[in-house]
């Protein structure tokens, strides 16, 4: 079975091939006129005709099927193919631009966890989330992502629940505790007793919001239709007063039809249905070799429209990733803080555990390391050296008798105490990635003129990165439908041209309500990718910069390819409305022009 393109393609080729036995052939050019028309124009008169039918008269279908019914009517057959044949060219490779990004991106969806493990009869199954009625229990391994909401019945661990809140942490979690569908179980295997059917369950709710944005979302039309809404109305309006003002003033009837005919026939701009799209194809080729990928030509047009830049902070702005950012001994040594605590923490599977043990280079020898415990939610005890070592949160130490200093910093605070004397405590945030402030800088060079970060993280952390990197609002704390309500707001104003950049799942139904909304490929869940209209795929929220360059050198090489077309044809249809040129002639000059905006548009493939 053929796909949509590839259907288009051999009608394309197909068409052609009839049009070229009907030139060298005389005795058969009828019919081969014919055959290639109808394969070249059927959709294209459908769609003008369901447009008539529900008023809407002045778009690019309309002109094409306008010009070459005139064109038939008059006898010139090559001309009625010659203008179709350029009109689906020209569809074609607008399609085919859009086709090949959106292949891109859905290479980078990973498959989501649709299973779930039941028990029954004393065998473990897994079965389709959608089978899971209330009260039953399903059982979830670490590294697995938990599909419905539910109460932990057995087992502590601890959650990555960043794809839902945007908070970077993670969560500890014991038995009673209420979990939510989409968070990941990190390390401990947890039995839960399931609270909520899938249709009702946080990540269906979520997938819901985003599907409602995106069914409301107003996408931009494609430059040739709305450039069609104008040209359109003209050139019928002046083809019927070519025909009417002399025929008033007695000239002869069937003759000002013919020249109103040719009119329609030489108005049809073939360089503009090849050029506009070729444009925009090879801009987005370029941006794609960029790394941004893009689902429609008219994301590139928006994008050097945007005023008003959203931005999620953990994994868009931040990394997502812990770093140990500070190491405040209590009169012993930071190297001595940090051994200890990266020598407890030697077995933990916890990212916080990640970040000390990245942050101790010297070598690790686990014979140092003994009897380790690991207390979810509070921390780790072990024996180093032959010494009793506690590593952990405020309580973890208070509650084995060592006194701490209570510090109040944004991030997470780690104690480490030995043989019950405390050594100090090391601070370990997220990392604002480089550049960050630089960035939105150079945003407002290209015309931004609002900054706001949007996010699931904690209001007081949030609100310290956005004044670190120059934003000039910051709100933390969200829900993903407080999120889409803030951006309704914005949308309110007819000036604001809004853009949201995010990756996570709580990000999507923002992403969708936004004029544009971008998300990150490699870390983005793919929630987000399969709701924004531009992929990132670095993760490098700087690339927009790159992204707004190319829109904007793309358009003015497209607007010089509408002038020069449009100044041509303009002189062409002033002499053919007085009879001192031929169809072919227009023609000719037309072919003439496509091939000056097809070179002028190939221009941006060679963009540094």
């Amino acid at each position: 079975m053929f796909k949509r393109m590839d259907m288009m393609l051999c009608r394309i080729i197909l068409g052609a091939i009839l049009f070229v036995i009907g030139l060298c052939f005389p005795t058969i050019n009828l019919t081969m006129y014919f055959l290639s028309y109808v394969i070249l124009s059927y959709d294209v008169i459908w769609e003008a005709t369901q447009k008539i039918i529900k008023g809407k008269l002045f778009d690019e279908s309309f002109l094409m099927t306008l010009a070459t019914i005139g064109a038939l009517v008059i006898k010139e057959y090559p001309e009625a193919i010659a203008v179709m044949l350029f009109f689906q060219l020209g569809e074609y490779i607008q399609d085919k631009a859009v086709d090949h990004s959106k292949k891109s991106i859905s290479s980078l969806v990973k498959m989501r966890n649709d299973l779930v493990h039941i028990k029954k009869d004393g065998k473990e199954l897994d079965v389709d989330p959608r089978m899971v009625a209330i009260g039953q229990t399903i059982y979830v391994k670490p590294g697995e992502r938990i599909s419905l909401d539910g109460e932990i019945m057995d087992g502590t661990s601890t959650l990555d629940m960043s794809a839902l809140t945007g908070e970077a942490i993670p969560v500890s979690v014991k038995k009673d505790d209420q979990v939510l569908s989409g968070s990941v179980n990190l390390t401990g295997y947890l039995v839960i007793r399931v609270t909520t059917d899938y249709k009702n369950s946080t990540v269906s709710r979520i997938l819901g919001l985003m599907e409602e944005a995106i069914s409301s979302k107003t996408k931009t039309e494609r430059f040739i239709t709305k450039f069609s809404r104008i040209y359109t109305p003209i050139v019928v309006l002046l083809a019927f007063l070519i025909f009417l003002i002399p025929t008033l003033g007695g000239g002869d009837i069937q003759e000002w039809i013919y020249r109103a005919f040719i009119f329609l026939v030489i108005s049809c701009p073939c360089a503009l249905v090849i050029s506009i799209p070729l444009g925009f194809f090879s801009g987005l080729g370029v941006a794609s070799k960029k790394g941004i990928l893009m689902k429609g030509s008219n994301h590139l047009e928006v994008l050097t429209r945007v005023n008003t830049v959203v931005l999620d902070k953990t994994g868009t702005i931040t990394s997502g990733t812990f770093q140990v950012r500070k190491i405040v001994p209590n009169a012993k040594e930071q190297d001595d803080v940090l051994k200890y605590a990266a020598l407890a923490e030697l077995h933990s599977n916890h990212p916080i555990a990640y970040a000390i043990r990245s942050a101790y280079s010297k070598e690790i020898r686990e014979e140092e390391v003994e009897n380790v415990e690991e207390f979810s939610g509070y921390g780790v005890k072990a024996m180093v050296e032959g010494k009793e070592v506690f590593v952990g949160n405020t309580k973890f130490l208070e509650k084995n008798k060592i006194k701490v200093v209570h510090v109040r910093q944004k991030g997470t605070v780690v104690h480490v105490a030995v043989d019950n004397e405390y050594y100090g405590y090391l601070l370990i945030a997220d990392q604002i990635k480089p550049g960050m402030s630089e960035f939105f800088k150079q945003l407002r060079k290209e015309n931004v003129d609002k900054i706001v970060i949007l996010s699931g993280d904690n209001e007081d952390i949030v609100k310290k990165v956005g004044k670190e990197v120059g934003a000039d609002e910051a709100y933390g704390s969200l829900l993903p439908d407080e999120k889409v309500h803030y951006m309704k707001e914005l949308m309110k104003d007819p000036k604001n041209v809004t853009l949201f950049m995010g990756d996570g799942m709580n990000d999507a139904p923002v992403l969708a309500s936004a004029h544009l909304g971008v998300s990150m490929g490699g870390i983005g869940s793919d929630a987000a990718i399969e709701a924004s209209d531009i992929v990132l795929m670095h993760d490098d929220p700087t690339a927009l910069l790159t992204g707004i360059y190319i829109g904007k050198k793309t358009l003015k090489i497209v607007w010089q390819n509408i002038i020069l077309s449009i100044g041509v044809k303009v002189a062409v249809l002033l002499l053919g409305a007085f009879g001192f040129t031929t169809i072919w002639g227009a023609v000719f000059a037309d072919v003439g022009i496509t091939i000056l905006a097809i070179l002028n548009s190939m221009r941006i493939l060679k963009m540094k």
